[in-house]
C-alpha cells in the first residue's frame, strides 16, 4: 500500500534517507521522470544516468516503491550474471479520463498513467449545443467509460481535447474554463468536471492532440521532426521538434489559418478560402448553377449540401468538385511548404474529416510541396494523410495528460504523498469548490447497449 511522505518520514533512517521534503523530492522527480522515458529500465542504468550515486538511487527506489509509484516485480534478461530487476512505472496505479470535444463529434476513454489509451468511444455531438447539453453528456460518458474499466486503480486527472487555442504553462491543471469557444464566456466546465470526479483537469488544442497521437501512436513514432497539418473549417499546424510537440510562449504555435493567401484577384485567409467553409460554399454553387451535376441531383433530392459531400462527388469524378479540392490543396500547399523549407520535417501528415474521402487534397499538396521547397528539404521527405481517424485526438490527449500528471513543475509538489490528488495546490482548489453552489442535475447515464 501506498504510503505518503509523512509516514515515510517517520521511518527509521536505516541506509541515509532524508528526513525532509526539500532534500528528496527533487531526486525522486528526476528519477521518476527518468524511470518513465525508458521504461523499464534497471537500477544500473539509473545510477549511471543520474550521478546520484548507488546508496540515494537506491534509497529513492525504495521510496518510491512505498509511494506506490514505481514496480520492480520483473526480472531483465542476465548478462552472465544475476539477472538485473527491472524498474517501471506503476502505471496501474491510477487512470487517466481523456475526451476529445470536436465539432460534431465526442470521443471519450481511459488511459492508464504511461499515456496508454485502454478503452475509447465516439459519438455524433454537435458542439454548437447548449454549454450545458455538453457538459451533462460529457460527464455522463466519463462516468460511464470508468465504469467500464472496473479497475480499483483510482482517477488521477482528466485530459480534454478542445477545437479552439488553450494558453497557459505545461504542467498548470485548470482552474476555471478558459474562453476557447464563444459559446463558453462564463461557463464552468473545468469547475463542473473537478467536482464531478475530484481530479485534476488539463486542456488541449485538438491539434496539439491529434500531432501527439500522430507521434506516438502513428507515422511519427520513432521521429524526431514532423510537421501535422489539420484540415477543416481551421486549419492548424502541429509541430514536432527533437521528438517533442513544440507549443511556443502561449500555446499558439500553428495558427496557419490565419494567414494570408492569394486566390486570383482575391486576398483573404487561409481558413477562409482553403477550409471546409469553402469548400462547402463553392459546392453549393456548384450545384445551384448545375457546374456540378452530381450535387445538382443530391439539392433537387431534397439533400442538405456538405463538405463531405463536396469530397465525395470528387471522389467520383465530378469535375467541378475536382476543382474545389484542388484549389484547396494548392492553398494549403503554398502554406505548408514555407513551413517544410523552415523546419525541414522528416514526415508532413495531413488529417480532418475531409481528408479520410479522397486523395485529392493530398495530392494538391504534394505536388505545391515538392514543387515550392528546395532540394534538401524534400530529398527524404514523405507527405502522407493520417491513418488514426478519429483516435489519433484521444490517444494525443492520454499522452498530455501523462505528460502533465509528471511535469517537474506539478510532480515536485505532489510526488511525496503518492497521488496528484494530495498536491496542495490542487487540495486548496477542490476545498474552495466544495463551499460554492452545488452543481445542477446531471441527465441519468445512458444503458451499454445506446452506447
Amino acid at each position: 500500500m501506498a504510503q505518503d511522505f509523512t509516514e515515510i518520514s517517520g521511518l527509521a533512517r536505516g541506509k541515509g534517507r532524508p528526513r525532509v521534503a526539500e532534500t528528496a523530492a527533487p531526486s525522486l522527480v528526476d528519477l521518476l521522470n527518468m524511470i518513465r522515458a525508458d521504461d523499464p529500465t534497471t537500477r544500473h542504468e539509473l545510477e549511471r544516468k543520474s550521478d546520484l550515486g548507488r546508496a540515494v538511487v537506491s534509497d529513492r527506489l525504495t521510496m518510491l516503491a512505498d509511494l506506490g509509484l514505481i514496480d520492480e516485480s520483473e526480472l531483465g534478461t542476465a548478462t552472465g550474471g544475476r539477472a538485473p530487476r527491472l524498474v517501471r512505472l506503476a502505471a496501474k496505479q491510477g487512470r487517466v479520463l481523456v475526451a476529445t470535444l470536436d465539432q460534431s463529434a465526442l470521443g471519450v476513454g481511459v488511459a492508464d498513467l504511461s499515456g496508454k489509451l485502454l478503452t475509447e468511444h465516439h459519438e455524433a455531438f454537435e458542439l454548437t449545443a447548449p454549454p450545458q447539453a455538453l457538459a451533462e453528456r460529457l460527464i455522463t460518458l466519463l462516468r460511464w467509460s470508468l465504469d467500464r474499466q472496473a479497475s480499483p486503480a483510482g482517477l488521477w486527472g482528466i485530459s480534454l481535447s478542445v477545437p479552439g487555442t488553450v494558453p497557459g504553462s505545461v504542467g498548470d491543471f485548470l482552474m476555471r474554463t478558459p474562453a476557447v469557444l464563444p459559446a463558453w464566456e462564463g461557463f464552468s466546465l473545468v469547475e463542473m468536471l473537478t467536482r464531478s470526479f475530484g481530479a485534476p483537469v488539463w486542456m488541449r488544442s485538438s491539434v496539439d492532440t491529434m500531432t501527439m497521437g500522430e507521434l506516438h501512436g502513428g507515422a511519427g513514432q520513432g521521429l524526431g521532426s514532423m510537421l501535422f497539418i489539420k484540415v477543416g473549417r481551421r486549419i492548424g499546424a502541429g509541430i514536432v521538434s527533437e521528438g517533442r510537440l513544440f507549443r511556443g510562449a502561449q500555446g499558439a504555435t500553428g495558427l496557419i489559418g490565419a494567414l494570408p493567401v492569394h486566390l486570383g484577384d482575391r486576398t483573404g485567409t487561409l481558413d477562409a478560402l482553403a477550409g471546409s467553409d469553402m469548400i462547402l460554399r463553392e459546392g453549393r454553387l456548384a450545384a445551384e448553377t448545375g457546374r456540378s451535376a452530381f450535387l445538382a441531383d443530391h439539392l433537387r433530392r431534397g439533400g442538405e449540401i456538405t463538405a463531405i459531400d463536396v469530397a465525395q462527388a470528387a471522389q467520383m469524378g465530378d469535375a467541378a468538385c475536382v476543382d474545389i479540392l484542388t484549389t484547396s490543396g494548392r492553398l494549403i500547399g503554398q502554406v505548408v511548404a514555407t513551413l517544410a523549407n523552415t523546419l525541414n520535417p522528416e514526415v508532413i501528415v495531413l488529417s480532418g474529416a475531409i481528408m479520410q474521402t479522397n486523395d485529392i487534397i493530398l495530392a494538391a499538396v504534394r505536388e505545391t510541396v515538392y514543387g515550392a521547397s528546395h532540394p534538401l528539404v524534400t530529398r527524404d521527405l514523405r507527405i502522407i494523410r493520417s491513418q488514426m481517424g478519429s483516435s489519433a485526438g484521444l490517444v494525443g490527449a492520454a499522452r498530455v495528460g501523462a505528460e502533465l500528471l509528471f511535469a517537474p513543475s506539478f510532480l515536485k509538489d505532489w510526488v511525496m504523498q503518492g497521488s496528484p490528488l494530495k498536491h496542495p495546490g490542487f487540495a486548496a482548489f477542490r476545498a474552495e469548490l466544495d463551499v460554492a453552489p452545488p452543481p445542477p442535475p446531471l441527465s441519468p447515464p445512458p444503458s451499454r447497449g445506446a452506447l
